[in-house]
């Protein structure tokens, strides 16, 4: 018996019950290397459920390439959301690009605003956040309320670094090309770094480099 097999065994109940009671489920993903986990599990556990990718059109090209493989590999089909506002127009009053200048408004007009007409469309929004990866992760909930009174399952919120290591070793997922050369969390190009360039190992480290920010807020507007 591996040693997540009872994790996997809830997920599966939980997922079951939703679907049982005839809720509108539907999931996001970053495609970074711990990524891999919840889409792996939705492909055996719940193929039926869409997964959305927030293209904010600043995501490396490694990242893009990882994504279609995924999709592939797992048989998933992966629906792109866009900001309506394209890039050349998200500048701030002195014509600078807004990840520059004003990285919160940025990550709204790019990931928050896209979402939204998703999110009134669903009953359950699906997330691979984690309870290990930051501060304000761990204080989230399996279940919680999310913006427009959605339900925010984090079905991995109690999956710490081993667990998922075990998990991806055991079904022999990839990893993000990026991740051999040094990238611990992977989000757009001009907000991430290196882990050794921003001196901060945590699972989220590289994010928003220089700056009093570790999250893009589509996970932070919840309430237990």
């Amino acid at each position: 018996m591996q040693p997540f097999d009872d994790k996997v065994a809830t997920i599966h109940t939980e997922l079951a019950a939703y679907a049982a009671a005839g809720k509108r489920l539907f999931a996001t993903s970053s495609f970074q290397s711990n990524s891999v986990v919840l889409l792996h599990l939705l492909s055996e556990l719940a193929p039926q459920v869409p997964v959305y990718f927030l293209d904010t059109g600043y995501h490396f090209p490694e990242t893009l390439r990882f994504k279609r493989a995924l999709a592939q590999r797992f048989g998933l089909v992966i629906h792109d959301l866009r900001s309506p506002l394209c890039r050349s127009q998200q500048r701030d009053a002195q014509g600078r690009l807004l990840f520059a200048s004003d990285p919160d408004h940025c990550c709204h007009l790019n990931k928050i605003v896209p979402l939204d007409p998703i999110i009134a469309g669903h009953d359950v929004w699906v997330s691979g956040v984690r309870g290990a990866q930051s501060a304000s992760r761990a204080a989230m909930t399996r279940e919680a309320t999310g913006r427009g009174g959605i339900t925010r399952y984090h079905p991995l919120l109690d999956w710490d670094g081993r667990t998922v290591h075990q998990y991806i070793t055991a079904h022999e997922l990839p990893a993000h090309p990026l991740e051999d050369r040094g990238y611990i969390s992977v989000g757009c190009r001009p907000c991430t770094r290196t882990a050794l360039e921003q001196l901060d190992l945590d699972d989220r480290g590289g994010r928003w480099f220089g700056l009093n920010k570790t999250e893009c807020g589509l996970h932070t507007e919840v309430s237990s």
